[in-house]
This record gives structure tokens, sequence and C-alpha cells, in this order.
């Protein structure tokens, strides 16, 4: 069937493992776990450094989990996104070495994180929960209950912290939540165009995911969000990637009511350069975390 193909393509998320851990990076760390307000339970580490500062890291969706990108398994598409593969534990090292304490746990149906009540991706909608619930894991911990959040959120990353400020109340409210970097925010019919499939399959996979898997992923997703956001935020931007539609990024850009910055970057025409380039440019993720935490 076209439509079931075409959703799987979509929305299953692909393998994602974790296949590597922060000892690897010399990094101290513990395996942790944490539930969400659905009952999905996820599964992440607590990177150790300051226990005043702490920065929680929601990944890119489908082919994703905490820890990156690997080719591995991939099969055909092993190079569509990268062309090795990307390593979060990077920036994780540079920023422990600038003190600060990081939450990187995997998207629920990602990793080793459970499954949601539904097994697919939502692009945000249902994974807001999961930012929520990484918040409240740091806002309640004994050791870092004091400590300031800042949020690295990629890609769908990024779509679901949009949508966990316009629509989660206790995230906007939370006053320990300081700042937000969001890497590549990118809208699911740019994702679906850019995978370059007939229009009568897209139609078909569409309606396949309404019908049969009640997910809907037409229109502005959560471009309406924007202008919930509450805190300072940079959105970083490869120019050249194929995967979006730069008026898009710029809509993201404008709706933000707070005080905000856009970078935008010159790298290889391939959607996983930004991904890559943040674990190896460390100057601005630290320039812009160390002004708000």
């Amino acid at each position: 069937m076209f439509g079931k193909a075409i959703s799987d393509l979509m929305i299953k998320p692909g393998k994602s493992p974790v296949f590597e851990t922060p000892d690897q990076f010399g990094l101290d760390y513990e395996d942790v776990t944490f539930k969400t307000s659905d009952g999905v339970t996820l599964s992440g580490w607590l990177v150790k450094g300051s226990t005043d500062k702490v920065i929680i890291q929601s990944h890119f969706g489908v082919q994703c989990s905490r820890c990156g990108f690997t080719q591995e398994g991939k099969g055909m598409m092993k190079n569509a996104l990268w062309t090795s593969d990307i390593h979060f534990l990077n920036q994780a090292k540079y920023l422990v070495e600038e003190g600060y304490s990081l939450l990187m746990y995997d998207l629920r149906n990602h990793g080793n994180s459970g499954k949601g009540k539904t097994p697919w991706v939502t692009w945000g909608l249902e994974e807001r929960k999961d930012v929520v619930a990484a918040v409240n894991f740091i806002s309640n911990h004994e050791q870092y209950s004091d400590a300031s959040i800042g949020l690295l959120s990629i890609c769908m990353g990024a779509a679901s912290s949009t949508f966990a400020f316009g629509l989660e109340a206790e995230l906007k409210a939370n006053p320990k939540v300081k700042t937000m970097i969001a890497v590549q925010p990118l809208t699911y019919d740019y994702f679906v165009k850019a995978l370059g499939l007939p229009s009568f399959l897209v139609n078909s996979g569409n309606k396949y995911n309404k019908k049969e898997r009640n997910v809907s992923l037409t229109g502005d997703s959560f471009l309406p969000y924007v202008k919930d956001i509450s805190v300072p935020t940079l959105v970083i931007q490869n120019q050249n990637d194929p995967m979006t539609n730069l008026d898009m990024v710029q809509q993201y850009f404008d709706s933000l009511t707070v005080e905000k910055e856009m970078l935008i970057l010159d790298l290889e025409k391939k959607r996983g350069a930004a991904y890559d380039w943040l674990g190896k440019n460390p100057e601005k993720i630290r320039t812009w975390f160390g002004k708000y935490l």
C-alpha cells in the first residue's frame, strides 16, 4: 500500500540507536529516566559540570538519538543527511568545559526512550511533553533545583520546544528557563517537499497518516506558537540547507517577541551540515548561553 509506505517514510522513527556514551569523551555522567505527563518513560544522561547551570538538549527526529546520528544501518539513505556520523557529545564536552551540566535525553519513540500512545513522530506536537518533562526533571532535582536552564533545541527539538511554550503553561511560567537556541526549525511540509516525492504520493501518505495513525502534519505546524516563546532565543540556520525554506525560517524569527538573534551559516548543501557544525564551533554557543545563564 502506497499510503502506508509513504507514511512510514515520513513519520516512523528509523534506527536511532544510542551508539556511544559520554565516558568515551572523557565526561562524567549518570544514566537517568523520568516520566512525561502522559506516562512515557524517557531515557537520558545527566552529564556533570556545575550544578547552577544546565543545558537541556532536544535532538532532531526520525533517525536521531541523544548522542546524535549514525550512518550505520541507514542503507541507501546514509548520506542523505550527512556524510559521516554526527556526535552531539562534542558540544557536551565543550559546554561541560565551560561549566555547564547537560541533560541529553531521547525523545519518545527514539533511542532508549519508551513509546508514546502513538508510536509515530508528530513533529513536536506530542514531543512537547518530553521537553516539559525534561525541564521538570531538572527543576525538581535535588542537586540542580536552583539551576538556571538553557534549551538547546535541534530541528524537531525546536518544534517540540516551540509547541511547549505555546501549549504548556508550566514551561512558559517556569522562571528557571532563561534562554533557548533553536537550530534549524523546520515545518513538516517543507521536509516532505525535500524528499522529492510526487504530490500524489505525498497526499497518499498524509491521508494514511490522518486516517490510520491519527497524525495530521499539514499546515503551519508550530509557527503560530512562536509568539509564545518567552525567553531570549538564538536561531541558527544553514543558508544552503536543501530541506528547508528560508522564508519559513525568517517567519519563525520575525514572530519571536523576545530578545533574539539569527545566525546564518554558509555550509555544505546538506541538512546535517549545521548539526555537525554545532559540535565543532563552540564560540557562538558559549557566548549565547554565557549571556543568559
